[in-house]
């Protein structure tokens, strides 16, 4: 995009609004800036500059797709943005202003884009166990779980979750209704990915199909379980908060790059 304030050209990127997460800032702002609504692909290296008073900014970014009816001719141009270019790599290069946009574009150009998200959740925050007299299976959500699942339902956009497979726990059900109402994506409820059932075998097996498909696909289940997760996907254990997501970018059945995210009660 062209900006004739600063007469360069450069990538999409603002700042974020109060409460908003930087994945979700990423997708709003080439949403503005180009018309388009992007899912997100694997983030790469941030920025470290100065601005003209001396203050230290940042700015984080991530490589995406575009849609397959991707169209910049209908965004109206404006006094912030008056041109935009759909070019290729080696054009791109050669119109950026600022060499630290080229380099980031050279990053971009050996990770690419062809890669598929996994996600794999840890459910929200729950009631205590010891406070618990049923059935753990239908141990709820606290106020707070409630609350992440809600901030999932953007983390997740950004990412076009399409399938979601869940453990059939009321816990890890609630953290990922309020995305599976809001985008209309297919659900599956699993036992084996449950904690009190958990199955290896068949997770092993669920991960492997997982892998090998190229939708983009979130899997919800407990902290107990999570470590046969990782070892299906052949990837070291991690440990999540509650919430807390994996997002495994795979191409051909194989793993390119992992992001950790966290999520606030």
């Amino acid at each position: 995009m062209h900006r004739p304030r600063y007469n360069d050209w450069s990538f999409p990127k603002g700042k974020l609004d109060p409460g908003e997460s930087l994945l979700t800032a990423a997708v709003r702002e080439v949403r503005e800036e180009t018309g388009l609504t992007v899912p997100l692909g694997p983030r790469l290296p941030d920025q470290h500059y100065t601005i003209d008073n001396g203050a230290p900014k940042t700015v984080s970014y991530w490589a995406a797709q575009a849609p397959d009816d991707a169209d910049i001719s209908r965004y109206r141009r404006n006094d912030e943005i008056d041109d935009l270019a759909w070019v290729s790599v080696t054009d791109a290069s050669r119109m950026l202003t600022h060499t630290r946009d080229a380099e980031l574009l050279d990053g971009f150009s050996m990770g690419g884009v062809d890669s598929v998200p996994l996600l794999v959740v840890r459910h929200g925050q729950a009631r205590s166990r010891k406070g618990w007299r049923k059935d753990d299976s239908e141990r709820p959500l606290r106020a707070a779980g409630n609350r992440q699942a809600q901030q999932l339902v953007s983390v997740w956009g950004a990412y076009r979750v399409e399938y979601v497979l869940s453990s059939d726990s009321a816990r890890c059900v609630d953290t990922v209704l309020p995305y599976v109402n809001t985008a209309s994506v297919a659900i599956r409820l699993d036992s084996a990915f449950s904690q009190d059932e958990m199955n290896a075998g068949k997770i092993s097996r669920e991960v492997g199909r997982a892998m090998e498909s190229g939708e983009r696909i979130a899997m919800c289940s407990h902290r107990p379980v999570l470590p046969v997760i990782f070892e299906s996907l052949g990837i070291e254990a991690m440990a999540l908060e509650p919430a807390g997501v994996v997002v495994v970018h795979r191409r051909e059945g194989k793993v390119v790059a992992l992001e950790q995210l966290g999520c606030t009660p």
